[in-house]
């Protein structure tokens, strides 16, 4: 079994307060694994502690089958400052390959081609040399997945990526991942409060509470009193 990622009784928390503890769990090559669970229970914090943005209270993480920190891509949470940057479409694309430049100030032919490539699997070409703050809620997220898919052809981690958007930009959005799984066989981690889409699209489900409550296939899941107990009106579950 090759593992890519995994994490070792990993305990989260901010300023030495534990908000979760006792995280297990594994992502093999072409993994759709989404994390849920009820606010504040650690999700995004996760995320950040897995990009090495901040350090777990307790436990490690460990990579494997060849994957490096940089080659993991990252679509965060947007914020209102982010959704008005005054760049071009092309321009915040090829800014997922700023790893690849090293200490040249320039894009060369190969990552623009790449950029360009990422952009035509989206469908979004004819945005290229639109203003990013210009775009809809969808468009945007699409620009963020294809500078993703810049940094990366092995791991994408989403944070909660479409927050903010109408139904039909959120299914197109769940679909596209779901492609790039599918097609390009990128291990997939995402953070979702839509429990209906990671039900239908994910491979495993990490559900995180004061501490882990599972971690598995998504079929064990929907047999688990804890995805039961979350459907539940006295569950806690919000949609949002």
């Amino acid at each position: 079994m090759c593992v890519q990622l995994s994490c070792e009784n990993v305990s989260l928390g901010y300023d030495g307060n534990i908000i979760t503890k006792n995280i297990n769990f594994y992502v093999k090559r072409g993994d759709y694994l989404c994390i849920v669970g009820e606010n504040g229970s650690g999700k995004s914090t996760l995320i950040k502690t897995l990009l090495q943005l901040k350090s777990p209270v307790s436990g490690k993480i460990i990579l494997g089958d060849g994957l490096m920190q940089k080659e993991i891509g990252y679509l965060p949470q947007q914020t209102a400052v982010q959704k008005d940057f005054p760049a071009s479409a092309m321009e915040i694309v090829l800014s997922g390959c700023l790893n690849r430049c090293g200490i040249r100030p320039f894009y060369n032919r190969k990552e623009k081609i790449l950029a360009h490539n990422n952009m035509k699997k989206l469908g979004i070409c004819d945005l290229k040399n639109k203003c990013y703050r210009n775009l809809s809620g969808g468009q945007q997220q699409r620009v963020l997945l294809a500078r993703a898919l810049c940094s990366t052809q092995k791991m994408l981690l989403l944070d909660e990526p479409v927050t903010g958007l109408d139904p039909k930009a959120s299914l197109e959005m769940y679909e596209l991942v779901a492609k790039m799984r599918s097609e390009e066989k990128i291990t997939i981690i995402m953070v979702s409060h839509d429990i209906s889409a990671a039900i239908k699209y994910a491979s495993h489900i990490l559900h995180l509470g004061q501490e882990q409550l599972f971690f598995g296939k998504k079929e064990d899941y929907l047999k688990s009193d804890i995805y039961k107990t979350f459907l539940s009106p006295s569950g806690g579950y919000e949609n949002d």
